[in-house]
């Protein structure tokens, strides 16, 4: 096995391979060129003046166009963030050992699957955790790529599963398809929500994002007020966020260019909150990131530790500050994000201990069950008068028995 040779002979049969040179070096004059526009429009900013004379509206369209400018100019300095990142991004493609690769090879010819170009694809970090594979079939239909998952799972004496890039199936032209190790935790995730009296939708929305790099994202937003324009509010930070992570933006940066959106937006009275829990199912970690949102809370049996920050919602300020907060998390450990309305709903001045002793006090269930009893503690609490809309989201994390 490659584990057993050491770093300087893993590195002699690795092969780096990096986006071919004239592309690489494209990407990063596109990045110096919006970088040099990111730059001109902080420096025009700079330069103007009101002057004194200017009415109160000729003042707001400029104070309008000036935050305007100021979100070009983020989202230039990301964008070049971005490609730089991707043109300096450098992967190693290892062949498999010949042993594996033979006996691969003669397994899956016996089910008419035909396989070659085996190699493990790593950023340097991991040498196996990734598995790329040209495969093909003369099977009429062809056949799952699961289906070639559980036996090279078996054959390798590994948990091997399908990426979510790769085709879900194996048919007669040859594709390529990647095989990802299983993470070593599983993690289930429940909801429960209620909605304020009188009002016929929720102001809170949450979203949970999974990816083929064994994470998965929690994510929970709190409207201003309640009624339709606070759940439009919610709905849109969701979708904001969803995307910048997805087009590759950091967390904090993510949650700072939906801060500079709403804060160009110029509503006052429009300032959704921003929850953010990113899980690690390769080791554990958890990592919270807050714009105004309610206090979090971590479970581990009857002990439950509150995550807290005290920063203001969304659009309040040009700049935002998001507050982050990393955790390691064991087998049995629950995550559980709330809205303000299930902590506020708890008797008692100091309701953030309040809840803390109520969830310590509840046995270990699955995440559905769990955030249903939270939200039952805070409704009997309230006597059932729900003056807020209520969100809970729990998450649960347990070892992997099959990885």
């Amino acid at each position: 096995m490659i584990a057993a040779l050491n770093r300087r002979e893993r590195m002699v049969v690795q092969e780096n391979i990096r986006i071919p040179e004239l592309y690489r070096q494209k990407l990063i004059r596109y990045a110096e060129s919006f970088q040099d526009l990111a730059k001109s429009l902080n420096t025009m900013e700079c330069g103007e003046k009101v002057s004194g004379e200017t009415d109160r509206r000729d003042l707001l369209e400029e104070q309008k166009t000036t935050e305007n400018r100021m979100l070009i100019s983020h989202n230039l300095n990301e964008v070049a963030r971005i490609m730089n990142s991707l043109a300096e991004e450098l992967s190693y493609c290892r062949p498999i050992e010949e042993r594996y690769r033979k006996l691969l090879v003669h397994a899956l010819r016996a089910e008419s699957i035909y396989a070659e170009q085996f190699c493990y694809i790593t950023d340097g970090e991991d040498d196996t955790r990734a598995m790329s594979v040209i495969l093909h079939t003369d099977r009429k239909g062809g056949c799952q790529a699961t289906q070639v998952a559980n036996m090279m799972s078996v054959l390798l004496n590994r948990r091997l599963q399908l990426s979510a890039a790769s085709p879900y199936m194996v048919g007669q032209e040859p594709k390529s398809f990647v095989f990802m190790e299983e993470p070593k935790f599983v993690a289930l995730t429940g909801f429960c929500k209620v909605t304020k009296e009188n009002e016929t939708v929720s102001g809170d929305h949450y979203s949970i994002l999974e990816s083929e790099k064994g994470r998965m994202s929690l994510i929970l937003s709190d409207g201003t007020g309640s009624g339709e324009q606070a759940s439009r509010d919610s709905e849109r930070v969701l979708d904001l966020i969803e995307k910048l992570l997805e087009a590759g933006y950091e967390r904090e940066a993510a949650a700072d260019m939906v801060n500079v959106a709403f804060f160009a937006g110029g509503r006052e009275y429009s300032h959704p909150t921003l929850d953010m829990c990113d899980l690690n199912l390769y080791d554990g970690k958890c990592s919270f990131c807050k714009v105004g949102g309610a206090s979090s809370f971590i479970k581990r049996g009857h002990h439950v530790e509150k995550i807290s920050h005290d920063n203001l919602p969304l659009g309040i300020f040009r700049n935002a500050e998001v507050h982050t907060t990393e955790k390691k998390l064991n087998h049995g450990d629950y995550v559980i994000l709330v809205t303000d309305g299930v902590l506020e709903a708890m008797e008692g001045e100091d309701y953030e201990t309040i809840m803390e002793e109520t969830v310590g006090n509840m046995e270990d269930v699955c995440p559905g069950e769990l955030a249903e009893k939270i939200m039952e503690a805070s409704l009997m609490s309230c006597g059932g008068h729900i003056q807020d809309d209520m969100t809970v989201l729990v998450a649960g994390i347990w070892e992997n028995v099959s990885s």
